[in-house]
């Protein structure tokens, strides 16, 4: 009996010390498998992002020349043809706006939502600089009229300013 229960007791020390060996082995391979899961996730971030970021990088220079382009200088010298009445000019002027709006949509996957709106914002009040001008002078005005009357209304600030701003801060934050 001294015998069975000195067995026993080995069995239940030799059970005990096994179970706590297991749940050691358990945890330290657990523990293993998370650190290789987020090493795995790590470095498929990594991968996302050396492979987004140039992407990114073309959104905000493909947007930059947008706002380049449709600035009261650019988009006049553009735009402007000898010949021309000031009613085409406008209409000329806002198509383009339109034009280079919609050929730049897709960017807006890679740009923050305040930048995109910031840049659509700056579109809208391009659109409504030239329309505005347009409407402040006569039908017969000659056209070299209305671009002088949005040069001397983007004089201060054109509204592609604030747009770029944002643009250059964002990219502060995110690369600088």
């Amino acid at each position: 009996m001294k015998y069975l229960l000195l067995v026993l007791a080995m069995l239940a020390t030799l059970a005990l010390t096994g179970l706590i060996f297991y749940l050691l082995v358990k945890r330290y391979f657990d523990n293993q498998q998370k650190q290789q899961l987020l090493q795995m996730k790590l470095d498929e971030r990594r991968e996302t992002l050396r492979t987004v970021t140039p992407i990114r990088l073309q959104a905000y220079e493909r947007m930059a020349l947008f706002l380049e382009r449709i600035s009261p200088n650019s988009l006049v010298l553009r735009c402007y043809q000898p010949g021309m009445d000031l009613k085409l000019l406008q209409g000329v002027m806002t198509k383009n706006i339109r034009d280079e709006w919609e050929h730049n949509l897709s960017q807006q996957v890679y740009l923050s939502p305040e930048l995109w709106a910031s840049i659509r914002e700056a579109k809208d009040e391009m659109i409504n600089l030239v329309n505005s001008s347009a409407v402040s002078l006569t039908d017969t005005a000659d056209p070299t009229r209305l671009a002088a009357t949005i040069f001397a209304s983007a004089a201060d600030r054109s509204p592609v300013d604030s747009a770029l701003d944002t643009m250059h801060n964002e990219l502060k934050e995110l690369f600088g």
